[in-house]
């Protein structure tokens, strides 16, 4: 007999066909609560890195057992997860939305740092809400696939230089790295579980004086961190990838794609691009209306914010700091008119599953960051089932240069009460401009017409 618990873990793995029939099942057999007011639109899956080596389904799950209004999977350099995570919507009855996140190189801001600690000229970037994978043969899907290649060159380089000087633990990016993946696509993160791994196999007392040596730290203390893996991963990925680390080299103009040839690739995959802000406490990010004053004029629609970076601060000086760059970031979307979207990445031990946008500080903001998610999962519909992006002609045509009467019709729409499988398939089968006609009645009616 097939029980829950074993039903959980077969959502985690690396089959999709298993994880599907495992999702199907629970979703048959759970009782799932009344939908708050709360969303998490970044969240990483096992297709880049997640901190419980969550695949798209086990994320929409919890997701919907936690009653979130809208969930949203935002991967590193892929989009594995899109088809998955946007089917697990359907049968969860869950609003969903498929983001991607990459570094680009920022002309404008070479000499500062930005969002990528260390980095100068290096931010942290996004497209949100993808409607479908592009073609492998198309140039949207060769950007795509030139993203991964860039990904793996970095691993591969950064692997050899730490070989070079931790030979003991030297690991092989085939055997020992890419079987921690899915579909190929490690990080620095799986990196680090690797080399982790090889210390603990390699010596007899698994790795601790190695890891004393490395760390600069003392036996007793490399004793007591072997016995914390999470915590001993953050020590060895800031000693060995980060700046100053032994695998650290400084990336250049070469590193990354040009922030303008990434937003143009967004635009042309029908999604939409975002600002990735961190918490504004960097040169590059100090004054967030000159950052946005620039990417804006790339053709970046909308902001990415991670809302648990700015205010769960233990130090009181600088949670004051943050908190005040919070909102002054927020205004500056808010003026633009620009979506917010937010979440919490789940990619490290220790962070919530999603925000509380009811506690003391976040509350503030719940309006503009639940607006922002209607317009996400609006957006996503109607680009995948009627070809009206966001960021397309057809509302270039309808809306013009009103942003904020755009920003209503695309709420709107994200605000109907989640799809069906059913339901997709009649849009899906209605051809776009009938689904659009169909999505605008049901606008006005206050539910699904088809």
């Amino acid at each position: 007999m097939t029980t829950h618990d074993d039903l959980l873990q077969r959502l985690d793995s690396f089959s999709r066909r298993d994880r599907e029939s495992a999702l199907r099942a629970l979703a048959s057999q759970t009782h799932f609560p009344a939908e708050t007011q709360n969303v998490n639109l970044h969240a990483h899956s096992f297709y880049s890195f997640n901190a419980t080596g969550a695949s798209p389904s086990r994320i929409a799950y919890e997701s919907r057992c936690a009653g979130l209004w809208a969930a949203g999977l935002c991967d590193f350099d892929v989009l594995d997860g899109l088809e998955e995570f946007l089917r697990a919507g359907l049968v969860l009855s869950l609003r969903t939305t498929v983001h991607l996140e990459t570094r680009a190189f920022f002309a404008e801001f070479a000499k500062v740092e930005i969002n990528s600690p260390g980095e100068p000229g290096v931010t942290y970037i996004m497209g949100g809400g993808f409607p479908t994978v592009p073609a492998s043969h198309e140039s949207t899907g060769k950007f795509l696939g030139e993203l991964r290649r860039r990904a793996t060159a970095r691993n591969r380089a950064l692997i050899d230089r730490i070989n070079s000087r931790l030979p003991p633990i030297a690991v092989d990016y085939r055997a020992d790295v890419l079987p921690l993946t899915p579909a190929g696509n490690p990080t620095e993160r799986h990196i680090i579980r690797a080399y982790c791994r090889k210390a603990a196999v390699v010596f007899p007392d698994h790795g601790a004086r190695f890891w004393a040596d490395v760390l600069a730290i003392s036996p007793s203390a490399s004793e007591k961190l072997i016995r914390d893996p999470v915590a001993l991963e953050e020590k060895v990925r800031a000693r060995l990838v980060k700046k100053g680390g032994l695998g650290y080299e400084p990336p250049n103009e070469k590193s990354f794609p040009p922030v303008d040839q990434f937003i143009r690739w967004v635009l042309d995959c029908s999604a939409i691009p975002l600002v990735t802000w961190l918490d504004g406490t960097s040169p590059g990010e100090m004054d967030a209306n000159a950052m946005l004053d620039v990417l804006c004029a790339k053709g970046a629609e909308g902001v990415n914010i991670i809302p648990d970076r700015n205010w769960n601060i233990p130090d009181p000086p600088m949670a004051a700091l943050k908190r005040a760059k919070l909102h002054q970031m927020i205004a500056a979307a808010e003026t633009r008119h620009l979506p917010i979207n937010i979440g919490t990445e789940l990619n490290r031990a220790g962070l919530p599953f999603v925000d509380d946008l009811n506690g003391p500080v976040l509350s503030a903001y719940r309006e503009p960051f639940l607006r922002g998610a209607a317009i996400l999962i609006g957006h996503t519909w109607l680009a995948r089932y009627a070809s009206f992006p966001y960021t397309g002609e057809k509302a270039r045509a309808e809306f013009g240069q009103d942003r904020a009467r755009k920003n209503r019709f695309f709420e709107a729409v994200g605000r109907l009460p989640p799809l069906s499988e059913k339901q997709a398939a009649m849009l899906q089968e209605m051809g776009s401009e009938r689904a659009f006609s169909a999505m605008a009645d049901s606008v006005k009616a206050g539910a699904w017409k088809p």
